[in-house]
């Protein structure tokens, strides 16, 4: 029987900064409604494709819990079975929690809170939209940079603006505001990327005057301003004068924030006791030099996402962090955020010479069936069965097998009872590996036969045949949290509620008392 762990125990963790990760194994969207402050989103029904990057060693203690759905104790059979060895249930679940603790609502909570307590502490300048829009107006020394991904600024921007994610806001920012007399407006759809984005910059010294667009896209619609949509500006790569500025700017603050430069025998080290210790070992680059090349073991996370969504890539809270780049600038500025943050984060020094091969630890058991896979031919064939599909309902709104339903992953075994038909239940999802990891629940679930489609949708949208998008829902769709600060669709209503929901996170941080964050105030500033 698994054991249990209490709200008290669990907390404790924290606060003492030991090792643990919390999974909230329930649908996206009742994640977003409430939850604990360092919870990771990880429906049941995903388990076995999400958790094993999320928390890569087999010993390192996980707890997992529900608000009564009756999903936890399944989630703690399937991470036992993965091979994870320290697996517990919060005992009463959220309800327990909740009577001892802060829940908070949205996602990617730990970041945007750590953004809101930046801003309180440093004074972050900022200025409303309709002061930037008349600067825009009336000025010409004025560059609008984006500090989201280039894609969210596609989508919709400020007119006049160019995409600067944040892990690059320092790296390339002289390519922008060459003279230290042009205003810099840093935005982003909200609030914490600008936040962060803005003191990254006042935090490297740059010169000129730095502003975040307050409320960002968001407080930008609110007045009433357009948006731009479908554009593709970008800021330069740096140039060599620039690399060189702010490789020395960086090492500075990194320095006097206490960020650790490591070398190659270091991380053999810490890979060494990665059985003990839980290490993550990131590329913090963009992307698409990530996949160029890369020191093998790490991973891409882009600087300024890893800040804005440490749950996305850091499922264990205490872990080690090693991060990389090749210019001395991005992994020491998103590491002097993390190590404020309260992560045990390190930079590999520039050019190390690091072995192709290296210990890795025990990776978690993902044993793909062995049977009762088609192909998509052998589906086409079948005149009586069900599909099913578990992506999520966004992706299966933008296309689907014909016929599929689509069924929440976390109530599959519920709702399978619902579905038409007496022929055999196929599975699929968007690579198939959702549907391939669901199929034991399934089974128990159900009488009829149930198969999966070998490589998902995918593999039939490979062998050329064509999707549909009339919907068939057997789940209530409330595996997505509709985020108010994407998008160019949001009511106004849900818009303002996330601002104002923002700007009680730093009292909630206080009153829960567990974030062991602390924020670098600049060299020798007084204390207030």
């Amino acid at each position: 029987m698994t054991r249990t762990i209490t709200a008290r125990e669990l907390r404790a963790h924290w606060a003492e900064g030991r090792e643990i990760a919390l999974l909230d194994v329930r649908e996206e969207g009742p994640f977003a409604e409430a939850h604990p402050l360092f919870a990771l989103s990880v429906p049941v029904s995903e388990i076995e494709t999400s958790l094993p990057a999320l928390v890569p060693r087999l010993s390192a203690p996980i707890v997992v819990y529900d608000a009564g759905e009756g999903y936890a104790a399944r989630a703690a059979r399937r991470i036992t079975a993965l091979g994870y060895r320290d697996v517990a249930v919060l005992e009463g679940g959220l309800q327990a929690y909740a009577r001892i603790g802060e829940v908070y609502r949205d996602v990617n909570v730990p970041s945007k809170a750590f953004g809101e307590l930046v801003e309180a502490i440093r004074h972050t300048p900022s200025l409303p939209a309709a002061e930037v829009r008349r600067l825009l107006d009336e000025e010409t020394d004025v560059v609008v940079v984006d500090a989201r991904r280039f894609e969210e600024f596609s989508t919709m921007s400020i007119p006049g603006g160019r995409s600067l994610p944040g892990g690059e806001l320092v790296y390339r920012i002289r390519e922008a505001a060459s003279s230290p007399d042009t205003l810099v407006v840093v935005n982003c759809a909200g609030r914490t990327r600008s936040i962060i984005g803005t003191q990254s910059l006042v935090n490297a010294g740059l010169p000129n005057r730095v502003v975040a667009l307050r409320n960002g896209t968001i407080g930008w619609t609110l007045e009433g301003f357009s948006l731009a949509t479908r554009r593709t500006e970008q800021v330069a790569p740096p140039s060599e004068e620039t690399r060189a500025w702010a490789r020395e700017r960086a090492a500075a603050w990194a320095t006097h924030v206490g960020v650790t430069v490591i070398g190659a025998e270091d991380l053999a080290r810490f890979r060494a006791e990665a059985e003990t210790r839980t290490l993550y070992t990131l590329d913090v680059r963009d992307p698409a030099e990530h996949a160029i090349g890369h020191p093998a073991g790490f991973a891409s996370a882009p600087g300024g996402q890893l800040v804005q969504a440490t749950d996305e890539w850091l499922g264990v809270r205490g872990a080690r962090v090693v991060l990389y780049d090749d210019d001395g600038v991005r992994a020491r500025m998103a590491a002097s955020w993390l190590v404020q943050m309260g992560w045990d984060a390190s930079v590999l020094a520039e050019g190390v010479a690091l072995p192709d091969a290296f210990p890795v630890p025990a990776s978690p058991r993902v044993l793909p069936p062995a049977e009762a896979a088609l192909t998509p031919d052998d589906l086409a064939g079948l005149t009586d069965a069900t599909i099913v599909d578990l992506a999520r309902s966004p992706a299966y709104r933008r296309g689907h097998v014909p016929g599929a339903w689509h069924v929440s992953g976390p109530a599959l075994a519920r709702d399978l009872a619902a579905l038409p038909g007496d022929g055999p239940i196929v599975l699929t999802s968007p690579d198939g590996r959702v549907a391939a990891a669901n199929l034991t629940d399934a089974r128990r679930a159900t009488a009829r036969p149930v198969l999966i489609l070998s490589g998902g949708t995918r593999a039939w949208t490979e062998a050329g045949r064509p999707l549909e998008t009339d919907e068939r829902f057997v789940s209530e769709p409330i595996d997505v949290y509709k985020r108010p600060y994407e998008g160019t669709d949001n009511a106004r209503a849900a818009m303002q509620g996330y601002i104002d929901w923002e700007l009680q996170l730093v009292a909630q941080l206080a009153n829960d008392g567990i974030a062991r964050f602390h924020v670098a105030r600049a060299p020798d500033a007084p204390r207030a």
